[in-house]
C-alpha cells in the first residue's frame, strides 16, 4: 500500500510512532480536498453534469472553490519501474489569489520550485500528480519515508545547496 492510500487517521498515527508527534496534520490528494480547506460552491461539476439542476448529492463529485491559503507540504510517494520506493518532499503555500476557476483549485508557492521542477520532478520522471498536506510538515514525513526504507527522498533544496545534475557554473 503507497502512501497516497492511507487513510488519514493512520498516517497521523504513524508520523506520532516516528517522531512522537502527529502535528494535528490533515492529508489530503489535491484533486479529493478537505471541505475546510475550500470557499465551497457545492458539487456544481457534476451537479451540471448528472443531476439536471437538482439538489446535488454529496456522495460523488468534486469540491469546487479555491483552496485557502496558508502552510502546505507538497510530496509523493511511488515505485518505479524497477520495483524501488521513491519519494520526494516540497514545503511551501497556497497563496491568497481568487482563481476564478472550477473544482477544487489554488495557487501553490514552492521555494526554488523552477530548480526542483527540472532536477526532481522531470529528471527523475515523476508524474505530475502529488499529494499536499495543508501544514508544514516536511520534517515528519521525511522521518516516515526513512521508517518506510526509502533511499531516494528528494526535497526542494535551497539555492546553496546544488542537486547533483545541476550545473555548479551555471
Amino acid at each position: 500500500m503507497g502512501l497516497l492510500s492511507l487513510k488519514p487517521s493512520l498516517l497521523k498515527k504513524l508520523c506520532t510512532a516516528v517522531t512522537g508527534n502527529a502535528y494535528k496534520l490533515r492529508f489530503t490528494i489535491v484533486f479529493v480536498g478537505a471541505g475546510h480547506r475550500f470557499g465551497l460552491c457545492g458539487q456544481l461539476i457534476q451537479n451540471r453534469l448528472l443531476e439536471n439542476g437538482g439538489t446535488p448529492d454529496f456522495t460523488r463529485g468534486t469540491l469546487e472553490g479555491d483552496i485557502a491559503p496558508g502552510d502546505i507540504t507538497f510530496y509523493r510517494l511511488q515505485c518505479d519501474s524497477e520495483g524501488n520506493l521513491r519519494s520526494y518532499i516540497a514545503q511551501g503555500e497556497v497563496l491568497p489569489v481568487a482563481t476564478r476557476s472550477f473544482g477544487g483549485i489554488g495557487i501553490f508557492a514552492i521555494p526554488e520550485m523552477g530548480r526542483f521542477y527540472r532536477h526532481v520532478l522531470i529528471q527523475k520522471r515523476y508524474p505530475h500528480h502529488g499529494a499536499v498536506a495543508f501544514a508544514h510538515c516536511g520534517k515528519a514525513l521525511f522521518e516516515v519515508m526513512k521508517y518506510f526504507g526509502i533511499c531516494d527522498i528528494a526535497y526542494n533544496q535551497p539555492k546553496s545547496l546544488p542537486y547533483p545534475t545541476e550545473n555548479p557554473f551555471a
